[in-house]
């Protein structure tokens, strides 16, 4: 049953590559500077950094992933990591926030989506919601929708994830901006996550299975 209670928190994991703005929109959410952010692959935290918090009068638990899809990382780098995510939002995750700049949607970004879908497996696009950051960098007068539909892969990729987008300014934004913005997408990502919530357990089996084959061989 993914029915939320009052009582339960709403799990929400960010994802992206580092310096796409993942620790700046989760301070921005929770309204306090609990995650540490960084600008470059080297800098800051590499492992998911989870924090709860009640926020608009409902229980989130945010999971930061830094560093995840860093270019620098291998796949066997990143199991464990991935191992980490899933296990700080048990029984698993309500949605998935997909970091993209607004201004950049390269081959680099299209791999990062790969990946996701590759880890994750491609029914986690059916809970994920695209955000937008350094969203001053769309055209002055722009909508979203508009932007995403000049570019195929870009719109492929919004309607698998069920039209969910939505632009999120890093450089502007503040005060009573940054408090609209929490109180209305938190109402959504609630609304959201009461339908139903993400389980990949093959995902989990393979990677216990492969900590406890490292454990007992670390040479292997």
């Amino acid at each position: 049953n993914g029915k939320l209670n009052n009582s339960s928190p709403t799990r929400i994991v960010l994802l992206g590559k580092t310096g796409v703005g993942k620790s700046h929109l989760a301070n921005t959410i929770l309204g306090e500077e609990v995650f540490t952010i960084c600008h470059s692959p080297n800098s800051g935290t590499h492992t998911c950094q989870s924090e709860t918090r009640t926020v608009s009068g409902r229980c989130l638990t945010l999971i930061d992933t830094p560093g995840f899809f860093d270019t620098d990382k291998s796949k066997e780098e990143l199991k464990p990591e991935i191992m980490r995510c899933l296990t700080e939002c048990a029984p698993g995750p309500h949605i998935f926030l997909i970091l993209l700049r607004v201004d950049r949607f390269t081959r680099q970004e299209q791999q990062v989506i790969k990946e996701i879908c590759d880890h994750f497996s491609e029914d986690a696009l059916k809970y994920a919601v695209i955000v937008f950051t350094h969203g001053e960098q769309l055209q002055e007068g722009m909508k979203i929708e508009e932007f995403v539909s000049q570019k195929e892969d870009l719109s492929n990729l919004v309607k698998k994830c069920e039209g969910r987008c939505h632009v999120f300014d890093n450089k502007h934004w503040n005060g009573d901006r940054q408090d609209d913005y929490r109180n209305n997408q938190v109402k959504l990502w609630v609304k959201l996550a009461d339908c139903k919530i993400y389980h990949r357990h093959n995902t989990v089996v393979v990677l216990h299975k492969d900590a406890q084959t490292r454990h007992k061989f670390p040479g292997k």
